[in-house]
């Protein structure tokens, strides 16, 4: 396939195959339909929750699932994701935010839709399935102790003018405003996170997140009673309407086309581009590696399969339209994709009803979304942090995963809330791998087969001979051949022969006394083809090549 069509043909695959491919039904409507408003629901709260803690706006959050929302839907490759801002970008953009404002976090989105175009269209698709799961466990238990650390401000209703921005100043600032504690904000909160964490228990299909909210305003107003004041969203966020206006809160209005370069605070150069550029880099990996993990897990669950290049290419095309209506950084959503799939959605068609959902409430509920305290916002994104942590599956690694697992985990996991995801990523896929390569080089051993004599030794190489297993075992093949007039090797279980296992061989082949001949029999056939692009072949009475073992032998056992 030619590189210009590419991106095409990938476009859009998830919606071809549920609506095209398939038939599309008024019953398949009604359930997506159904799922779209659940899903809606959620994300009502949790997007503008997800924007206060990215430090925007509210609003942004909102806009981020209307916009991403529809286009991820109509132009990706998992049927039944939900995109929109997600927790796992916060620990990303609330310090570009604090640095560039509003139109840099734009910026950086819409640098990130491009990289992540990129990586579709050269196939980096299924970029997941070479990051080790002690890794991914790692990172986002890390984030998602990083963001808990970011909601005990709201939560507990601290004054704290200036978050720092590492997490060891963050802990000492939230530590030094302890005494400043507002009860009201902290039993509003509480209040909240109290029906969240019980309300699964309740067994009841509706979502937790409204009935939270609820009981939080309730508390709210009761306090209010005793002349106790919670901030809320519309106490903390103004905004200016087009006539010139403040209003407080969310505006309830349609987003509109603005140009995410375009801002009066910040001074666009060389210099705050460049400086953005890897930003964007960072925001569009953790896209990808969010996403595309909620597509697998997704597959699991629906027993489908996702285009994991299409999915790439869906999600940079949302991130570059969002920033021009005002939405930040969006990825897929496990926790939302998950809810939707158990309210019975059926195609992409339902991401688009849950992104009309949440623009219905923009439009007719903005006042009382502007009435929500910020407690309670704080509180969601806890039980949010709670679960990216993987607990339970963090426990369980602990209690059985290898020890080099558990310190690759561990580590990545540290590196995340003390530095960043990038330095924890690649610095833990470095780690597995080295860890790997010296798993499997144990595994390559030398047998000495029964039929050896006085002159011949026979040896039966079992495992790959790549470069951090061929020098050990060629090393220990020449502590073996002194006294013998032949050596034979069986490699019928060397599946793999590499530059390093090449450069090996040819070092033991000089090494060896010029009295002693080498042959080498059944060899597999990456082996043979590494051999015969080396230009490798036969030496008269030095080097010779069989097909099967008893050739080789043949005249060697007298």
């Amino acid at each position: 396939m030619k590189w210009h069509s590419i991106s095409i043909v990938q476009i859009g695959s998830a919606v071809r195959a549920a609506c095209i491919n398939t038939p599309y039904n008024r019953y398949r409507l009604i359930k997506d339909l159904t799922a779209g408003i659940t899903v809606g629901i959620i994300a009502i709260p949790l997007s503008m929750a997800l924007a206060i803690a990215s430090g925007v706006a509210p609003q942004h959050g909102l806009y981020t699932a209307i916009i991403a929302g529809i286009i991820i839907a109509l132009t990706g490759g998992s049927q039944f994701s939900i995109s929109g801002p997600t927790a796992a970008f916060v620990v990303i953009l609330y310090p570009v935010s604090m640095q560039y404002g509003l139109s840099g976090l734009l910026m950086a989105t819409l640098l990130s839709g491009i990289f992540l175009i990129f990586m579709g269209i050269i196939r980096l698709g299924r970029l997941i399935e070479y990051i080790p799961l002690p890794v991914v466990l790692g990172f986002t238990c890390g984030i998602g102790i990083t963001i808990a650390t970011m909601q005990i401000k709201d939560f507990l209703g601290l004054e704290i003018q200036d978050m720092p921005g590492s997490y060891i100043g963050k802990v000492g600032a939230i530590i030094h405003a302890l005494p400043t504690i507002q009860i009201a904000d902290f039993l509003v909160g509480c209040s909240s996170l109290l029906v969240l964490i019980l309300w699964p228990k309740l067994k009841i299909r509706f979502p937790g997140h409204l009935p939270a909210i609820v009981v939080g305003v309730i508390v709210m107003l009761i306090l209010l009673q005793f002349g106790l004041g919670v901030e809320t969203i519309g106490s903390r966020f103004s905004y200016i309407l087009p006539d010139g206006t403040e209003g407080h809160g969310i505006p309830s209005m349609l987003p509109e086309l603005i140009l995410p370069w375009q801002s009066e605070q910040l001074q666009w150069d060389w210099t705050t581009f460049s400086a953005l550029v890897p930003i964007a880099l960072t925001m569009a990996m953790l896209c990808a590696i969010e996403s595309l993990l909620c597509a697998v897990v997704l597959d699991e669950m629906t027993h489908t399969k996702h285009n994991s290049n299409s999915e790439l290419i869906g999600q940079g095309l949302g991130n570059i339209i969002a920033p021009f209506f005002g939405g930040i950084s969006a990825t897929a959503a496990i926790a939302r994709s998950a809810a939707n799939v158990k309210a019975g959605a059926t195609s992409p068609l339902s991401s688009c009803f849950h992104a009309l959902v949440v623009l219905l409430a923009l439009i007719s509920f903005a006042p009382i979304l502007s009435f929500l305290p910020l407690s309670t916002m704080a509180a969601l994104l806890l039980i949010v942090a709670w679960n990216m942590s993987e607990a339970k599956r963090i426990i369980y690694m602990l209690k059985r995963a290898p020890k080099d697992d558990i310190i690759i985990m561990i580590l990545c996991m540290s590196l995340t809330v003390l530095f960043d995801m990038v330095v924890a990523i690649t610095f833990g896929i470095v780690l597995a791998s080295l860890l790997f390569m010296r798993r499997i080089s144990r595994m390559t051993k030398i047998v000495q087969l029964p039929q050896s004599t006085d002159k011949t030794l026979i040896v039966r190489i079992n495992g790959p001979l790549f470069f951090a297993a061929a020098e050990k075992t060629f090393l220990e093949l020449y502590k073996r051949v002194n006294g013998y007039q032949h050596i034979v090797l069986q490699w019928d279980a060397v599946p793999l022969l590499d530059a390093g296992g090449l450069n090996a061989l040819s070092h033991f082949i000089e090494a060896l006394p010029p009295e002693v001949d080498l042959s080498i029999a059944e060899l597999q056939f990456q082996p043979l083809k590494t051999l015969a692009r080396a230009q490798v072949v036969p030496i008269e009475n030095k080097l010779m090549f069989y097909s099967t073992l008893n050739d080789a032998l043949v005249g060697k056992l007298d």
